[in-house]
């Protein structure tokens, strides 16, 4: 008798409104899958501490306290630090770092290893061990997302650097590892133990071009603009002294609407095959790279609107169509 009438007592959906609704489920089921199977995705820049910001993305006029990071973080998930390639740095810097960011509980850290480990090829295990303490500071804190290690266009895909940067891969086998190369020597190589870096550069002799490469069910991608004059011309000023402007000047190039929307389209054939997306951009004079950070995750995001302050929809008006509240 209860189970009678525990049968009874269910809601009965006529066959009629059964038979019209399907059409809709079959509709909005690749939909449904695709929001599922998003993979995370983490946007942002390299670097986040830049003058020629200021106006452009950061208010004017701000206080003496004001933190940049604090405000960066409000806006995008992930920043990749630079200032670790020019020096060790002092764990209060990055302890500072993790004040800072508190609020937000999706941030994560990338950080670019030394260039005594990859330009100068002269490390030994105290700066290994010295590099690994501001690294543990991030890990144990849940907001380190892994380690960039970054070679020049002359590192070749050769037996010995093959070997070298195996060396380096054990020196730091606890950690995610993601690597960027830039001659055209490595196109299509796979790796087992890192994530091999997706780059768009200018094209220049051998240079590696822009594909989408996944490794350990991730994809990192970071774009350093296209400005081929002014990155032939630093080939020239390579080791003399110089300044913000002209150290500067290779990455000073805004990518258009198509050229995002292009490598957006890109980045979303290998949605099935990742479980994490990294995107940094590097083109970061007069805020060009937080300009095409927020176009890039409008666009990875489905059209999503996207939350960002007026400075940056001021300096760069296009963003207004696909900006929160407009």
């Amino acid at each position: 008798d209860t189970a009678l009438s525990r049968r009874r007592s269910r809601v009965r959906i006529p066959y009629a409104l059964r038979k019209a609704a399907l059409p809709l489920f079959l509709f909005y089921y690749p939909f449904l899958l695709f929001y599922m199977n998003l993979p995370k995705i983490y946007i942002g820049t390299a670097g986040w501490s830049y003058e020629d910001w200021i106006g452009n993305f950061y208010p004017f006029g701000h206080s003496r306290d004001f933190s940049l990071l604090k405000f960066y973080a409000r806006y995008f998930n992930l920043a990749e630090v630079n200032s670790s390639f020019y020096s060790f740095l002092s764990p209060r810097i990055v302890e500072n770092w993790l004040a800072q960011i508190d609020d937000e509980a999706d941030f994560i850290f990338v950080v670019k290893l030394h260039m005594d480990f990859t330009h100068r090829r002269n490390f030994n295990e105290k700066k290994v061990k010295e590099f690994k303490f501001n690294l543990d500071i991030l890990k144990s804190a849940e907001r380190l997302g892994g380690i960039l290690m970054q070679f020049p266009y002359s590192f070749e895909c050769t037996d010995a650097n093959v070997n070298y940067l195996r060396l380096l891969i054990e020196a730091f086998e606890e950690y995610d590892k993601f690597v960027e190369v830039r001659h055209k020597s490595w196109q299509n190589k796979r790796a087992k133990t890192v994530t091999l870096c997706s780059i768009d550069q200018p094209t220049i002799g051998n240079s590696l071009s822009f594909k989408p490469s996944v490794g350990r069910e991730k994809l990192y991608a970071r774009f350093h603009g296209r400005n081929k004059t002014a990155w032939v011309e630093s080939f020239k000023n390579f080791g003399k002294k110089q300044t913000y402007q002209e150290r500067s000047a290779r990455y000073d190039y805004l990518y258009s609407p198509g050229e995002i929307i292009s490598f957006a389209q890109d980045i979303q054939e290998v949605y099935d095959k990742v479980k994490e997306i990294y995107v940094v951009m590097n083109n970061h004079p007069h805020g060009q790279a937080v300009a095409n950070a927020f176009e890039m995750l409008h666009y990875l995001k489905n059209g999503e609107k996207v939350k960002m302050p007026g400075t940056i929809v001021k300096a760069f008006p296009r963003l207004k169509r696909f900006a929160e509240g407009s």
